[in-house]
C-alpha cells in the first residue's frame, strides 16, 4: 500500500498523581498533566505521542487544540516532513509559539512514530541508527537535605552515575548544603548538574555560580531567566561550570538566537516545544555545527531514539512523567537507557491506567 494517509486523530487528557512533586525555584509541578495523542491513518497503524502541559489549567486548551488540527491533517499523505512545513506556514501571521507549537509538535511525533510502525522499525532506525545504550541522568527536584539524599542514594543503587537537583533556596548557603549533602550520599565518582530553573538574577547567578564552582557540579541550567541569552552570556563567561540552556526554546529558531548570543556550552532541547522529532533534528544539527554536547528534556522514550541519532549526543534525561500509563519498554540499568526494537518509539498505553486517570 503505497498512498497511506491521515485519517483521523484522537486526543485524550490525564492528569496523573507523581510520587514526588516537581518542586522549582519559581514553582511546584505536583501532578502530570499529559495530553495523550492517537493518530489514525488508512494502514491500519497508529501514532502514537503525549504532550506535557505543566498545569492542568492548559490540559483543555491544549487538547481541543490538537482536535482542531485535526481537520488540517486530515487525509493528508503520512509525510512528516511536508506537514511540518504546512504548520510552520499556517501558524505564521499569528506565530508558531506556546501551545499551537506544542500542539504542531506532538502532532509531528506521532506522524513520526506512525511511519516507523509503517516500517515496522524503530524509530530510531528508520532515522537512521541504532538503538544503543545512552547515558542517563536522574533527574530529581528542590528536595532539601534530607529527601535530596535519600533520592540520590536510591539513583546510585539503581545503577546511576548522574544526578541532577533542583535548586534555588532563599540563600547561598542552602544551595551549598543541599549539594554536598548528595555529594556526601553519593560519593566523588557520581555527577551532579544543578538546575534554577530561571530564579536568579544575573549577580545572583554569578555570585552563586561562583561558590558552586568550589563544589564540582557538572553543569548549572537555565540560572536565570531563559529568554535573556545576553544574561546567560555573561554568565558563561564569568563561571568555569558549564552553563546548560534549551528546554524552554520554541523551535529552533530560539537556539539560533541563544547560539550567536553565545549563551550556553551545553544545549537540552525540548522535544514538545522545539517542534517534535522534525524540530530535532534542525535543533541537532545546529548543535554539530557548533559543537554543543545535546541533551534531552524529558519525554524519555521519544528521546532515546532522537538522541541516538544526534551527533553530539550527552545525556537523557530520566524524568517518568508518562510512567503509570505506559508500558515500560525503555529500561534503566548501569547508568544507562535501553530501548529494544518495538516499532515506533515503543509507546504502549496502558488502557486500564489512561481510564483512571482521565480528565
Amino acid at each position: 500500500m503505497t498512498d497511506i494517509r491521515i485519517t483521523g486523530l484522537r486526543a485524550r487528557a490525564v492528569n496523573i498523581p507523581l510520587q514526588y512533586p516537581v518542586k522549582t525555584a519559581v514553582g511546584t509541578v505536583a501532578t502530570s498533566p499529559l495530553v495523550l495523542i492517537d493518530l489514525q491513518t488508512n494502514a491500519n497503524f497508529i501514532g502514537t505521542s503525549y504532550l506535557f502541559t505543566y498545569t492542568p489549567l492548559a490540559l483543555k486548551s491544549v487538547q481541543r487544540m490538537v482536535e482542531e488540527l485535526s481537520a488540517v491533517v486530515k487525509d493528508m499523505p503520512l509525510a512528516p516532513f511536508a506537514i511540518d512545513q504546512l504548520m510552520l506556514s499556517r501558524f505564521r501571521l499569528i506565530g508558531h509559539t506556546g501551545i499551537v507549537r506544542m500542539a504542531t509538535a506532538g502532532i509531528d511525533m506521532a506522524i513520526w512514530d506512525a511511519q516507523a510502525k509503517l516500517h515496522n522499525l524503530p524509530l530510531v532506525e528508520l532515522l537512521g541508527g541504532t538503538a544503543r545504550p545512552l547515558a542517563a541522568y536522574d533527574s530529581h527536584s528542590m528536595d532539601d537535605v534530607q529527601l535530596a539524599q535519600k533520592r540520590a542514594a536510591d539513583a546510585v543503587a539503581s545503577g546511576f552515575t548522574a544526578i541532577k537537583t533542583k535548586i534555588g533556596y532563599p540563600t547561598l548557603e542552602h544551595d551549598i548544603k543541599v549539594v554536598r549533602a548528595i555529594r556526601e550520599a553519593v560519593g566523588d565518582a557520581v555527577q551532579i548538574m544543578v538546575d534554577y530553573n530561571q530564579g536568579l538574577t544575573v549577580p545572583e547567578a554569578i555570585q552563586r555560580g561562583k561558590a558552586l564552582e568550589w563544589e564540582g557540579v557538572a553543569w548549572i541550567e537555565e540560572p536565570t531567566l531563559q529568554h535573556d541569552y545576553v544574561g546567560h552570556s555573561a554568565i558563561r563567561d564569568a563561571l568555569q561550570i558549564p552553563v546548560q540552556l534549551g528546554e524552554n526554546w520554541f523551535g529552533p529558531e530560539e537556539m539560533t538566537k541563544a547560539i550567536a548570543a553565545r549563551a550556553c556550552d551545553l544545549c537540552m532541547p525540548d522535544l514538545m516545544k522545539i517542534g517534535g522529532v522534525s524540530g530535532w533534528l534542525r535543533a541537532s544539527a545546529l548543535a554539530e555545527q557548533y559543537g554543543l554536547p545535546m541533551s534531552s528534556h524529558i519525554f524519555q522514550e521519544f528521546s532515546a531514539h532522537l538522541l541516538a541519532v544526534s551527533p553530539t549526543c550527552h545525556w537523557l534525561e530520566r524524568m517518568d512523567l508518562a510512567g503509570p500509563i505506559v508500558e515500560p519498554t525503555l529500561q534503566f540499568k548501569d547508568g544507562n537507557a535501553h530501548f529494544g526494537d518495538a516499532p515506533g518509539a515503543g509507546i504502549i498505553w496502558r488502557e486500564k491506567e489512561v481510564d483512571r486517570f482521565l480528565v
